[in-house]
């Protein structure tokens, strides 16, 4: 088996008793799955997690072609499969905390996060507490004896600050302290959390991995104790995929290699135009210096996406409207990773309890998609011209 990921990216769970000698798994609709035996029933009783039909919700070989895929390309123990990004995310932190416990939240992690921390994880008496994506090694001195979990998202929701995942890995074992990451900017092709010490690699498939913005998935791969308590919680908490949405993955999955580098590409070169428009007041993207831990990003990123945000100078959210309102190519809309491109004014200030937001006007995510660069630019050009006169400057 090959060790190049472009070459996983194609053969990955296409074994030949799944497939049926055609090139993709089929789409296997079940709900009741009928043994041949007693024996054949007992058999799967007794080990209910094996890839073997025994009920819809435990899957298919839709299902399990893309686990398998992601589990080769991710380098783990094994993945599980979720309805969701943040289903992936909440189950993996439910399967590593008790009520008792103290976790750790990166103060840039996608605010979904932030309001299940706030909310079910309160009323389980788990107390969650906040911390600057830039501490680093600085981390030790917020760990203690019952912080069970810490969670990191490199780069950040909206920010794109770039944490040191090696320093934060190090402190946390030892303190016997899980860590668990959303990685779904990066993907496993820009940069693999389980070889950086992660114990569980969350990525919200729904957007790069299947990239044509018609699916709603996540998945969570991980390795050692914690992949054996985050498949034994996925299963009591009855957490399972549509063959539909499996199928359409994998098959985004087979072309994310040079998706995600076109997307790559074309999202420098419009950051590199931005950041000398006199309308932007700061790029915030991982691969320009300006970027909170790009030198980190440098170091441990074998690339950057297409998603990335812009600060305006001057003037408030309300007025953004002048902007994003007649827009032709870059259209509002929640996600990312397809392969349209998309605009989103979004402010920050309220989902930070720790690293304070402030800027000197609003802040724009963009989602650089697939179409041509010089009529994107043409785009947000107008669009920037429509908001400078608006604010009057």
């Amino acid at each position: 088996m090959s060790d190049n990921d472009d070459t996983k990216l194609v053969t990955g769970g296409r074994r030949k008793e799944w497939t049926h000698g055609v090139v993709n798994p089929p789409v296997y609709r079940a709900s009741t799955c009928l043994f041949d035996s007693y024996a054949q029933l007992r058999e799967r009783i007794a080990d209910p997690t094996a890839k073997q039909l025994f009920y819809g919700r435990k899957g298919t070989p839709t299902q399990w072609a893309l686990e398998e895929a992601l589990t080769e390309l991710e380098g783990a123990d094994g993945t599980m499969l979720f309805p969701s990004g943040i289903a992936a995310v909440t189950t993996s932190i439910l399967a590593l905390v008790k009520a008792g416990d103290h976790i750790l939240i990166t103060d840039s992690a996608y605010e979904p996060t932030r309001t299940f921390a706030n909310g079910l994880l309160k009323a389980m008496n788990i107390e969650a507490e906040y911390y600057d994506p830039t501490i680093g090694a600085g981390i030790a001195a917020l760990l203690r004896p019952n912080t069970s979990v810490v969670v990191t998202e490199s780069p950040g929701s909206l920010t794109f600050e770039v944490q040191d995942i090696p320093a934060i890995v190090a402190a946390a074992k030892e303190n016997n302290t899980y860590v668990i990451t959303d990685n779904t900017w990066a993907t496993p092709l820009f940069f693999k959390p389980l070889e950086h010490g992660i114990d569980i690699s969350i990525e919200a498939c729904t957007k790069y991995i299947g990239g044509h913005s018609d699916a709603m998935i996540g998945s969570a791969s991980a390795v050692g104790k914690a992949w054996r308590r985050l498949q034994r919680t996925a299963y009591q908490m009855g957490h399972m995929v549509s063959p539909d949405d499996a199928f359409l993955t994998s098959r985004g999955l087979r072309t994310l290699g040079i998706r995600l580098k076109a997307h790559e590409e074309n999202a420098l070169k419009i950051a590199a135009w931005l950041k000398d428009r006199p309308e932007v007041a700061t790029v915030l993207h991982p691969a320009f210096e300006e970027c909170p831990g790009h030198a980190i990003w440098a170091r441990d990123f074998a690339g950057s996406s297409g998603l990335f945000s812009i600060v305006l100078k001057g003037g408030d959210y309300p007025d953004t409207a002048a902007m994003v309102d007649d827009m032709h190519l870059f259209k509002m809309g929640f996600s990312w990773g397809g392969f349209e491109s998309l605009i989103l004014p979004s402010d920050p200030t309220s989902s930070r309890t720790t690293a304070k937001w402030s800027a000197p006007g609003p802040l724009l995510r963009l989602h650089i998609g697939l179409e041509d660069t010089d009529d994107l630019i043409a785009d947000l050009e107008a669009g920037l011209m429509r908001y400078s006169r608006h604010i009057g400057n």
